[in-house]
């Protein structure tokens, strides 16, 4: 529409341009040319559609002035509010990105006060553990305590872990590890020379039941302390009864073994 408008006032313009130049030309010759009324009429006539014309353009002129100069307002303007949203736009997207880091945050901080949550329960709850081909349940302090009477007996230090196992079973008389328990003690007392009392603790073993792992060693030792205490009758008998109990077990071949040597 601009060019439309800006072409219409250039015509105008040469319109007036061309008539005041005709104009001129027709001064110059008014005298010779139109000396009658009708020639000055004439001239008056076209001195008023210039003009006219020349109002229509200054008017044409001002009005696309005035238009041009609004739509520039009107373009500063949306560019100043195309700043303020992209700025407030990024205002946004870095409050986001702060949000969503703050609940990340959060979320790791809730994770890690629910393990340690967990972690502390731990502590104090039961576990389920299989001890020997047994599985049971026991708490922290008993775990603690086997594996700690273990650890000395594995440093081979029988005569304190006979104390710790006897201390063991006595504050935990209905553990899980008590077959376990009984079966170390005797092996500690075994190595002390006390044959006596690993032999009570050996038959303690196989009195808690016959379908224990261990029960085919513990007879086996029951056995070795019965030939310590010079017990070869009561040693051929349990050798025996072992072999014929338990006769696929690496203990009822040791037996064999033995029963041959006794006979």
């Amino acid at each position: 529409m601009k060019t439309g408008r800006f072409s219409s006032v250039g015509s105008v313009t040469r319109v007036a341009v061309a008539a005041t130049l005709l104009l001129a030309c027709m001064g110059n010759a008014s005298a010779g040319l139109f000396d009658d009324e009708e020639a000055r009429k004439a001239i008056l006539d076209l001195r008023q559609k210039v003009q006219t014309t020349e109002q229509k353009l200054a008017e044409e002129t001002r009005r696309a002035s005035e238009e041009s100069a609004q739509l520039q307002r009107s373009l500063l303007e949306l560019q100043n509010q195309l700043d303020a949203t992209r700025a407030e736009m990024a205002k946004l997207r870095g409050q986001d990105e702060q949000m969503v880091r703050e609940v990340a945050d959060l979320q790791r901080q809730q994770k890690d006060a629910v393990q340690n949550v967990d972690e502390r329960l731990r502590r104090f709850e039961p576990s389920r553990l299989t001890v020997d081909g047994k599985e049971f349940l026991a708490e922290p302090s008993e775990k603690r305590d086997y594996d700690a009477a273990m650890a000395t007996f594995r440093k081979g230090e029988f005569a304190a872990a006979q104390v710790v196992f006897v201390d063991f079973l006595n504050r935990y008389p209905k553990t899980g590890f008590r077959p376990s328990a009984l079966f170390w003690l005797g092996n500690a007392q075994y190595a002390t020379k006390d044959y006596k009392d690993a032999l009570a603790s050996f038959r303690a073993l196989v009195a808690l039941g016959s379908d224990h792992m261990r029960v085919p060693e513990a007879i086996l030792a029951i056995a070795n302390c019965q030939l310590e205490l010079k017990d070869t009758k009561g040693a051929r008998k349990t050798l025996d009864e072992l072999v014929a109990n338990y006769p696929s077990s690496e203990a009822a071949q040791a037996a064999k073994d033995r029963l041959a040597r006794l006979r």
